[in-house]
C-alpha cells in the first residue's frame, strides 16, 4: 500500500481499533474526518519507514484526551491542521512528513487529515506499535526525543505550545490544558528528523492495521472465525470468551479509567475475567489470577464479528473474545516496563507477557 484512498479507510480504522487495546479514541470518528480529507484533498501518499530521508522533518499528529469525551465532542478537521501548522511555525521549520503517535482507533486516522490537509506524505509507521493512555509513552522516549515543543488546540480555536524539562511534565501539563479544553483537545509533538524516525518508531503499523481489518472482512465474507485470524496475524492467543456482566467506567484527569467484569462462556464457563483500563486494557485477570498485562497488548474482540470493542464501548451483555499480543521488543527492556508496565499504573505486578 503506497498510497492511502477512501477505500482503504474503513480496513485501516477497523484494524487501528483492535491495535488500539481498548483506547486511541473511536474509530468512527477518525473515519468520518478522513474520509472527508480524501475526498476534498485526494488519496495520501504512504512512506514506508526505511524510505524517509536523515534530514526529513518528521511530525506526529493526535487527539489527546478522554475516549468517553471524543465520542461527544467531535474535533474538525480545521483543529488537526491548526496543531501541525502552529507547531511547524513555532519550530520555523518546513515539514516534509506526517507520522502517527500511537496505533489506535482515532489516532490512527487523524493523522491522514492533517497529511491531506497539508499535501505531505504519510509515514507508515507509529511511536508505540498499539496504544497507550500517557503522551510520553512512546518508543521515541527511550531514544531520547523530546515531546516538546509541543503544540495544543481546541475546537475553538485556542491554541499553545508547550516546552517542559522533559517528557513526563509534557505529560502533566498538555493533561491539565486538555481537561481545561474539555477532556479532548489536538497536539503535535516529537518532532523528529528522518534518521530519528528510522530509529525509533515501529515500521509497518498502518499497513498492519489495513491487513488486519481485511482479514477481519474476508472471514466474515468466508463464515469463518476472524477472532482466529487476528490472533494468527498478530502471533498472539485467545484469553477468554465470556458476557459483560458489569462495567464500572469514569472519566477521571482526562481519563476513562474502570474496570468491566466478564463471565466465562463455552470453554470459559464457570470462570470470570476483569478487565482492567486506563483508556486501554492494562491488566487482564482471570479467576483473580493475572493472564497478560502492558505492555502487551490485551484486545476485546466481539465475538461474532471481531470488531474490536472499545473501553468506552463496553455494555452489559456483550459477548465478547479477549485476546493477547506480544508488543514491540523494545516495550520489554527495563527502561520500557519502567515507562509503560503494571508498576506504572499502580498494579503491584510484574509484566505478564505473551510469548513473540
Amino acid at each position: 500500500m503506497r498510497e492511502i484512498t477512501i477505500d482503504h479507510l474503513d480496513d485501516i480504522a477497523r484494524g487501528a481499533a483492535i491495535l488500539g487495546t481498548g483506547g486511541g479514541g473511536d474509530p468512527y470518528i477518525g473515519r468520518l474526518l478522513a474520509s472527508s480529507a480524501v475526498r476534498d484533498h485526494g488519496p495520501v501518499e504512504l512512506v514506508p519507514l526505511e524510505e524517509v530521508g536523515d534530514d526529513a522533518v518528521v511530525l506526529p499528529v493526535a487527539m489527546m484526551g478522554a475516549p468517553t469525551v471524543m465520542v461527544e465532542k467531535l474535533p474538525s478537521a480545521e483543529q488537526v491542521g491548526l496543531a501541525a501548522r502552529t507547531l511547524a511555525t513555532y519550530l520555523g521549520k518546513e515539514l516534509t512528513h506526517i507520522a502517527c503517535a500511537e496505533a489506535g482507533g482515532v489516532n490512527s486516522l487523524i493523522p491522514v487529515v492533517a497529511a491531506a490537509q497539508l499535501g505531505l506524505p504519510l509515514v507508515d509507521a507509529d511511536g508505540m506499535g498499539r496504544a497507550f493512555p500517557e503522551l510520553q509513552m512512546v518508543l521515541p522516549t527511550l531514544y531520547g526525543i523530546r515531546a516538546t515543543p509541543m503544540s495544543i488546540a481546541d475546537e475553538k480555536g485556542n491554541r499553545g505550545v508547550l516546552d517542559t524539562v522533559d517528557n513526563h511534565w509534557a505529560e502533566r501539563l498538555a493533561r491539565s490544558a486538555t481537561i481545561d479544553m474539555g477532556c479532548s483537545a489536538m497536539i503535535s509533538n516529537y518532532a523528529m528528523s528522518g534518521a530519528q524516525a528510522r530509529e525509533s518508531l515501529v515500521p509497518g503499523t498502518l499497513s498492519l492495521c489495513a491487513e488486519l481489518g481485511v482479514a477481519v472482512r474476508q472471514a466474515r465474507a468466508e463464515h469463518a472465525d476472524p477472532v482466529a485470524r487476528v490472533v494468527e496475524r498478530l502471533g498472539g492467543r485467545k484469553l477468554f470468551t465470556g458476557k459483560v456482566v458489569d462495567v464500572a467506567r469514569r472519566t477521571v484527569t482526562g481519563f476513562a479509567r474502570g474496570e468491566a467484569r466478564l463471565s466465562g462462556m463455552d470453554g470459559d464457563a464457570g470462570s470470570e475475567m476483569v478487565l482492567k483500563f486506563q483508556n486501554e486494557h492494562l491488566v487482564a485477570e482471570r479467576d483473580g489470577v493475572a493472564q497478560a498485562s502492558v505492555p502487551d497488548l490485551i484486545c476485546c474482540l466481539d465475538r461474532e464479528s471481531g470488531e474490536a470493542v472499545t473501553t468506552e464501548g463496553l455494555r452489559y451483555g456483550q459477548r465478547v473474545t479477549v485476546i493477547a499480543a506480544p508488543a514491540d521488543p523494545r516495550w520489554h527492556t527495563p527502561e520500557g516496563i519502567e515507562l509503560a508496565g503494571p508498576r506504572y499504573f499502580g498494579y503491584d505486578l510484574d509484566p505478564v507477557g505473551v510469548p513473540a
